[in-house]
């Protein structure tokens, strides 16, 4: 079998399959910005119950990442992209008998089985992306990669509020006029209301078992790491990942970077609307913080590494998020929001920028550093979970302090987290092999 070089035109094509995924998969985890404030008129829940999304979505990945990682050494990267996408077919079919019965349970569990798909594709395509060129310009590709994520998940909330609802002040509407209706009456709007997401999600189950077959048959290629070139003492030493410190690091840096980024989208719409604004113009914010983060992604594509090195994109992100979340918590009245809103521009180089630093020199151990990251993606669970206690307690702009701590850590990798560990002395190198 052949080897291709990292600069083969191929490559493009792999790119653009994994671009495709990474657009899917936006789509999906997106939807939660909106499904929060849907579930919580639906059901009727208090804002921190609401939140319960995003820790079903996001506690999968903590539970799901090691199982992951070990399916992956079966199945290679290929064939475990495509499982994914098949269990997150699963998950949408369980929407169907959910919104039939009004159930919040049984959709948390659909969300749940979604994310297990989620944890599996991503596992296998964020070191992919990584090591399908050189390691300088990963952030670059990964931003690449972002921007079709956050492309896809700046339209999934105005396509699904378009599908779900009559006309665009219906929510707005139906929310003033519930009080006034008799218990019976209130029951038959709201499970009428839950059974207009079965079609959305019958449609999204067919779109991933077809792009799951699609995979399935693809010439994408196969990419296998050569162990690396460990000198001394490291090559006995280094027996399993949490021998590296700035991998743990890196975890914690994706627990807290993930935090900010999926709170600052999945609370706006909730925010907004106790500061004052409609339902009707609350729905836009998480498309605003997306379409913000993809000007954010397109800038890092341009400038990273050509004129930014990645620490220092992480170290400008971090302090501008630092002190968008401060300002957002002092400033009065609607402004408030659209500090939340510009938390896009800080937030969208912190992934693409964190993955790079923390599994550079990890060799044989690529894809169980992989996993171990993956696994901080629990934070889009517990935090925001926490948020909206805190919300509930205090309200919705005090309980934002809870950024505060998260980026600080961020700032802390940047300039140091990420050198721990690390022997400048040791010549360590790493080969990537793609098997055509």
């Amino acid at each position: 079998m052949g080897k291709a070089n990292y600069k083969d035109k191929k490559n493009y094509g792999a790119i653009a399959i994994i671009g495709l995924l990474f657009f899917i998969f936006g789509f999906v985890s997106w939807l939660n910005s909106l499904l929060i404030p849907y579930f919580k008129f639906v059901c009727n829940l208090a804002t921190w119950q609401s939140m319960m999304v995003a820790f079903s979505f996001y506690f999968s990945y903590f539970v799901m990442a090691i199982p992951s990682s070990a399916l992956l050494k079966k199945t290679g990267f290929k064939n475990g992209m495509t499982l994914g996408l098949l269990v997150m077919a699963a998950g949408t079919i369980i929407f169907i008998p959910a919104a039939l019965g009004r159930n919040y349970i049984t959709f948390l569990l659909g969300l749940f089985v979604q994310a297990t798909g989620l944890t599996i594709l991503q596992t296998a395509v964020n070191p992919y992306i990584t090591i399908l060129g050189p390691i300088e310009s990963a952030a670059k590709r990964i931003s690449i990669m972002g921007i079709c994520n956050k492309a896809a998940g700046a339209l999934a909330p105005l396509i699904l509020i378009r599908a779900i609802t009559k006309n665009p002040d219906e929510i707005d509407q139906l929310k003033k006029l519930l009080p006034s209706l008799k218990h019976t009456e209130q029951l038959g709007i709201l499970n009428e209301l839950s059974s207009r997401l079965i079609m959305p999600y019958v449609i999204m189950t067919i779109v991933l078992v077809g792009l799951g077959l699609m995979i399935r048959y693809s010439k994408l290629p196969e990419v296998k790491e050569q162990e690396e070139a460990f000198t001394g003492e490291e090559a006995v030493q280094k027996r399993h990942v949490f021998q590296y410190p700035f991998l743990v690091l890196g975890a914690i840096a994706i627990f807290f970077e993930v935090s900010v980024e999926v709170l600052a989208v999945d609370s706006i719409i909730n925010y907004s609307e106790y500061m004052g604004y409609s339902f009707k113009e609350a729905k836009f914010f998480a498309t605003y913080i997306l379409l913000i983060m993809i000007i954010s992604y397109i800038a890092g594509a341009i400038a990273i590494p050509k004129y930014i090195k990645q620490k220092k994109a992480l170290q400008w992100s971090s302090l501008l998020g630092l002190i968008l979340s401060l300002t957002a918590i002092f400033i009065a009245g609607k402004t408030s929001v659209w500090f939340i809103a510009l938390l896009g521009l800080s937030n969208a180089l912190l992934w693409p920028s964190i993955w790079p630093l923390a599994i550079e020199g990890l060799g044989k151990f690529t894809k169980r550093g992989s996993a171990l990251m993956i696994m901080g993606v629990v934070g889009g669970a517990i935090t925001p979970l926490v948020y909206g206690y805190l919300s509930d307690y205090y309200n919705p702009r005090q309980a934002y302090w809870i950024l505060v701590p998260c980026y600080i850590f961020l700032l802390f990798f940047s300039v140091k987290g990420y050198k721990l560990g690390r022997s400048i002395s040791k010549q360590v190198s790493r080969e990537m092999t793609i098997v055509s």
